[in-house]
């Protein structure tokens, strides 16, 4: 089995997250907003043993940065990069939003 690699979620993530629950219990129920933040959840957590099998965000590519991975749960997508032995999950958005732009953003420091 791939050795385990340390899985962060950073606070830019967290706040994903939180608001992502917040606008489903509003918009459809709790307990869909539950069953979504787990599904969520538990494709950050494949990265544990899978941290590489994700594909380079294409706005990042056309960038020419490369060092950013992606696994997507439609619409939602879930950025993240890999340091050393540690996966940092820096967005999870819903990927009908203005992408590129909040890539940008919040990755490039744009």
């Amino acid at each position: 089995m791939t050795p385990a690699f340390a899985v962060v979620v950073d606070p830019g993530a967290e706040d994903d997250l939180r608001s992502l629950h917040a606008w489903v219990s509003e918009h459809r129920s709790s307990e869909q907003a539950d069953e979504l933040l787990a599904r969520l959840l538990d494709r950050v957590a494949t990265l544990e043993h899978y941290p590489l099998r994700g594909s380079v965000p294409k706005e990042l590519e056309v960038l020419g940065t490369t060092e950013c991975r992606q696994l997507v749960l439609p619409p939602y997508r879930l950025i993240y990069y890999v340091v050393d032995t540690t996966v940092v999950v820096a967005v999870i958005a819903d990927g009908r939003r203005d992408m590129a732009n909040l890539l940008a953003r919040r990755l490039l420091g744009r």
